[in-house]
């Protein structure tokens, strides 16, 4: 039988925000271990399709005291490129990680949680969950009733086009994994419809410089929770409709349609085999298009600021062009042969047993901290900033959230003295 180990901090997940946490604990001598269940980055070696890239160039690849250094910064990163860099970032920063180890459970156990894995348990004072926003995929209700002979899979499990049967693929969601897998289909020579609903419309270059190169410049990037209107609506916004190409070129619906992409609305049910798409396409690429307008007003603002007007003229994107009637159904099997789900993600914490989450199964936590002492979340979504999700954005949230995890450790500790009868009693 295996013993039960102690160590001040569990981290759950060597992925980038993981190993940001690790650094900065490391840094503060707090004695902690990294748990992941298969290896360093593993989402980013297993998960994903093959010719992926990240959506911000290379040059905003970093981490707590380490960055790209390579010969390409402008370029984009493809999954096994992220995966050797956070790997190696790792290795550099004597992170003590726990290959191989699978988080069953976490429970509380007296004023301490008891982390149980296949490789035994820990016992530890503070917890950091760490896991991964994009961890389950998620598909709609009416994924069901697909009928048996058509081929379906999310993109959790895409790869390439081979992976589909001849015929036109229906692909799912207009974000950023929507709109790059129906290019790539396309491009593989197969008829593609793509099933648009809501969506962020984003150039990839505005006056001459990358688009995320003015986010970050105007502070976009860096706009925190506290100042949005709705903050549950901001974490729930899809991610733009960017691809990390070497020609750095756009993609959007425009691209789409002059590549030979049928363009519909949502998805919106399936019955007796027949596809239903809303009608409410026209509405949703206006509201897209007058919002990237918004984007680029806020950008042109931030080139007066900074003296940049005269880098280029503002060459803004045209008006979304969508077919004077798009059509509002489909037959699967007849007119549509396989279908991938670009439907998005949700965090997978069914091991996370505590008293910690709402009616509606989300993670109760404010900006991280979690509603139970001791325990945060990194890597959500705008969890406390616009770059909260992107690997540069790990180093601002880990040093907002470093305090909460110290001052458990402390309120812990002095507990300790007191029922030891060292120091006199706590206020608890």
């Amino acid at each position: 039988m295996l013993r039960s180990r102690t160590t001040d901090v569990v981290i759950v997940g060597a992925g980038h925000s993981g190993l940001a946490m690790s650094h900065a604990l490391g840094g503060c001598g707090v004695d902690h271990v990294v748990l992941e269940r298969g290896n360093v980055a593993e989402r980013w070696r297993s998960e994903r399709w093959d010719s992926l890239r990240l959506l911000t160039p290379n040059w905003m690849t970093r981490l707590p005291g380490f960055r790209y250094t390579g010969d390409d910064p402008d370029g984009f990163m493809g999954a096994a490129d992220v995966a050797a860099f956070i790997a190696q970032y790792a290795n550099v920063s004597g992170a003590p990680v726990r290959t191989h180890t699978t988080v069953r459970a976490v429970r509380a156990d007296g004023a301490a949680y008891r982390v149980v894995t296949d490789d035994g348990d820990w016992v530890c004072r503070a917890l950091v969950i760490a896991s991964g926003a994009f961890s389950r995929p998620v598909r709609p209700r009416f994924a069901d009733a697909v009928p048996a002979g058509v081929p379906h899979l999310h993109a959790h499990d895409y790869r390439n086009p081979a992976q589909l049967p001849a015929g036109r693929v229906l692909v799912v969601g207009a974000s950023a994994t929507g709109v790059q897998l129906a290019q790539e289909l396309r491009q593989s020579g197969r008829d593609v419809t793509l099933a648009a609903g809501e969506h962020v419309r984003m150039p990839r270059l505005y006056r001459s410089r990358d688009i995320q190169w003015w986010m970050l410049e105007s502070g976009l990037l860096d706009q925190r929770i506290e100042e949005v209107d709705d903050a549950e609506r901001a974490r729930r916004v899809p991610s733009p409709q960017l691809a990390g190409s070497p020609s750095r070129t756009s993609l959007d619906l425009n691209t789409l349609q002059a590549d030979g992409v049928e363009i519909v609305g949502r998805l919106a049910g399936i019955r007796d085999d027949r596809a239903q798409f809303s009608g409410s396409l026209r509405n949703v690429c206006a509201l897209a298009d007058l919002k990237m307008h918004r984007l680029l007003d806020a950008i042109d603002d931030c080139a007066r600021t900074i003296g940049e007007m005269s880098v280029a003229a503002a060459d803004r994107p045209a008006p979304t062009v969508l077919p004077a009637a798009p059509r509002l159904g489909a037959t699967l099997g007849r007119d549509i042969q396989a279908i991938v789900w670009a439907t998005g993600y949700r965090p997978a914490l069914e091991w996370l047993q505590l008293p910690v989450f709402g009616a509606d199964g989300r993670l109760r936590h404010d900006r991280g901290v979690v509603d139970a002492p001791g325990v945060v979340v990194l890597g959500l979504p705008f969890l406390r900033r616009r770059k909260s999700s992107f690997i540069h954005g790990a180093e601002d949230d880990v040093n907002e959230l470093v305090p909460a995890l110290l001052a458990q450790l402390e309120r812990t500790a002095r507990r300790s003295f007191w029922r030891a009868g060292l120091i006199a009693a706590p206020s608890l």
